[in-house]
């Protein structure tokens, strides 16, 4: 009897011929897809034209704008439908993070495949039998870790829900069932490790060995991930995915801060972002997704606006996915000049998040001389035994402005503003964290 083969162990030539053949299935099903047919249409192109990978990559790429204009024209859900209103049973919603939320229906067949995709993410990140998962956020319309907390039916392990708990209840939880998983944002990761040592509990020493984080590129972020790591004594487990396109990213054990995609799962392309031609190897582009899963709802060739780069070297855990070096690099529409510099929100917060000091921030984009200017307030770890009123007037807060200026014009090239606030005075955020803002 031959041993099957798990598919994110596949051969390169596998991946490619499973791709192919699941394209094919979808470039049928959505004749019955109003919204493919018409788009199609105005491209002149009918599905059975699509013959091979030449015809494919010849198609223009979907932008989440054209999805927003048909849902907000075809209330309440678009007409990117394949099939019946009645074949759908779970509703989900963006975050709005860039714009309105946008909501994307699926069928019991598309969960399901959520679910395999979360199968593979748990192989890859080396789930042990005796594993203890806690999922402490809000389970909203937001997608959020939903497939990642139904995906854990696939396995023996407990799973705990913690939504609806304040963070002092939620380390309870994760102290009390001797969790090994903790499963959040790299924002909630840090505000944990902000309560923990606020109320003396030795996170480093608890039974969490891993946190897998979603929803932010602060995974990927030396700093942050360091932070994270540090603050609980355990190793970070970056993961990637969009309500838009489903789970498709994860770090694997022997290949820490970069991410594998499930290739089986989607087509990844990494593209100019202004001719849409493949980039080289090793050069940074912009991520299409073809999702080959989501039959009900697809995307085919679609903007994530994520920028990426995929490695040059051989994978270390052997596989033959896909691997982005550094994860995601930063966002196509986030990305801003300052006095000549391409910057992207991800590198000053990497910048910040060296500093010990820094317990949250806050960065604003103004503009100054009709230039780009960066504005970033800084709530500060307080010394012991200084108040506010000393504080401010302090040798330690005038050090801490200049290390953060110098590091930030010698490591970024421009000039930014910071201000000092008081403790607690900006937001704290359980999912993503919005910590860039423009005027």
């Amino acid at each position: 009897m031959t041993e099957q083969i798990l598919p994110e162990n596949l051969s390169r030539d596998a991946i490619i011929d499973s791709q192919w053949k699941q394209l094919t299935g979808l470039l049928k099903a959505i004749e019955t897809n109003p919204f493919w047919m018409k788009r199609l249409s105005d491209l002149d192109v009918q599905p059975q034209d699509i013959n091979s990978w030449e015809d494919f990559r010849q198609l223009k790429p979907l932008t989440k704008q054209e999805l927003v204009i048909d849902q907000n024209e075809n209330l309440p859900y678009g007409t990117n439908l394949t099939y019946p209103r009645s074949r759908y049973t779970r509703l989900h919603q963006t975050s709005g993070t860039t714009g309105r939320p946008m909501r994307f229906l699926d069928t019991p067949e598309s969960w399901n495949w959520f679910k395999r995709c979360w199968a593979q993410i748990y192989r890859i990140i080396g789930l042990q039998e005796n594993d203890r998962f806690c999922f402490p956020f809000s389970f909203g319309p937001f997608i959020g870790f939903w497939a990642g907390f139904e995906g854990t039916s696939q396995f023996q392990n407990l799973c705990i829900a913690a939504g609806g708990m304040s963070s002092e209840v939620r380390l309870q939880v994760i102290q009390e069932h001797e969790v090994t998983i903790v499963c959040c944002t790299p924002t909630y990761a840090l505000r944990l490790i902000e309560i923990a040592e606020r109320d003396g509990i030795d996170l480093v020493n608890s039974s969490v060995r891993a946190i897998l984080v979603a929803g932010e590129p602060g995974g990927s972020i030396p700093a942050i991930r360091n932070r994270i790591e540090q603050g609980w004594g355990a190793r970070v487990f970056d993961h990637w995915g969009m309500t838009d396109i489903g789970s498709l990213g994860i770090e694997s054990v022997e290949d820490p801060a970069s991410l594998l995609l499930l290739e089986t799962e989607c087509i990844a392309e990494i593209v100019n972002p202004e001719t849409f031609e493949a980039v080289t190897p090793g050069e940074r582009g912009e991520l299409l997704i073809t999702n080959l899963g989501r039959w009900g709802t697809p995307v085919i060739r679609y903007r994530t606006g994520d920028i990426v780069q995929a490695a040059t070297t051989p994978n270390a855990c052997g596989r033959n996915l896909l691997r982005l070096d550094g994860g995601i690099l930063g966002r196509a529409d986030d990305m801003i000049t300052i006095r000549g510099n391409n910057v992207f929100p991800s590198s000053v917060e990497a910048v910040l998040r060296e500093f010990p000091e820094i317990v949250e921030y806050r960065i604003t984009v103004t503009e100054k001389q009709s230039m780009h200017h960066l504005v970033i307030e800084i709530e500060p770890a307080m010394i012991q035994d200084l108040n506010w009123s000393e504080y401010t007037t302090s040798p330690q807060r005038q050090d801490l402005l200049a290390r953060l200026s110098r590091t930030v014009r010698d490591r970024l090239n421009f000039h930014a503003e910071f201000i000092i606030v008081e403790p607690d005075s900006l937001p704290r955020f359980e999912l993503k964290g919005r910590r860039f803002h423009r005027a």
